[in-house]
């Protein structure tokens, strides 16, 4: 590799002090390394950071996700989605569908994609969000919480529907949505369609708004299935019988 290139990495990584003696510095095979091992070890540390700000917890890889449960999920759309090329138009993803239906699964996986292509990613139910941010004490504290969640190049609100919230907490969401707003991706999973909203924000003004916005410029997942954890709670409990009928009793 040529010294002007080299010497380009060199100002991408800042590294001032070479700079400054960029004329005296000796072999550049020598130095190629020195800046390949920097540049290395940068990438894994961004990564780490990365996966430990995005907060996804445990998963199951998409890899071990069983197609060959729902009656209905766009297998398709799921692998087009873990191309992470919707955060380019900062377009949102909503996965529909009952309990336990595999949502969170493929919204954590699309995260972790997320991560490894350098993006930053914060996951959060919308239950521990929101009451995050109803907890703030003063102007101050709630304006730091309100760009906390509006940063991240992807935010994944897991678990909306399953709880009711007050307007407070409605008009908290919108805020969130409406700073994400054409700037930055989310996703969102939730077991209710749109026009039962009104169960989840009973009596706020602001939900025809908020859906109109994170529906706008998205993509929209539904999934048809019975619950996978109720199939493997069922398939352990048979597994478990089955032991014990070849278990000899003394």
């Amino acid at each position: 590799m040529n010294n002007e290139a080299l010497f380009e990495r060199v100002k991408r990584l800042n590294l001032y002090g070479l700079l400054a003696r960029w004329e005296s510095l000796g072999s550049s095979i020598e130095l190629e390394a020195l800046i390949a091992w920097e540049e290395q070890e940068r990438s894994e540390r961004g990564l780490k950071s990365r996966l430990k700000a995005a907060k996804l917890g445990n998963f199951k890889a998409l890899s071990d996700f069983d197609w060959r449960w729902p009656q209905s999920c766009d297998r398709a759309m799921v692998e087009e989605l873990m191309g992470i090329d919707f955060i380019k138009t900062c377009s949102n993803i909503i996965l529909l569908g009952p309990n336990g239906v595999g949502k969170s699964t493929i919204a954590c996986n699309i995260g972790y994609e997320a991560v490894l292509k350098g993006h930053s990613v914060l996951c959060v139910t919308a239950s521990h969000m929101l009451n995050d941010l109803c907890s703030q004490d003063g102007d101050h504290a709630l304006s730091r919480r309100l760009k906390y969640y509006a940063a991240p190049a992807l935010l994944i609100c897991d678990e909306l529907g399953y709880l009711s919230y007050s307007n407070r907490h409605a008009d908290l969401l919108f805020e969130i949505i409406s700073r994400r707003y054409k700037k930055k991706s989310t996703v969102v999973t939730t077991n209710k369609p749109f026009v039962e909203w009104d169960q989840i924000f009973p009596n706020a003004s602001c939900v025809v708004s908020l859906v109109d916005r994170l529906v706008h410029q998205s993509e929209i997942l539904t999934i048809e299935a019975g619950s996978y954890r109720l199939k493997e709670a069922k398939e352990r409990t048979e597994a478990r019988k089955h032991r014990l009928k070849k278990t000899p009793t003394s």
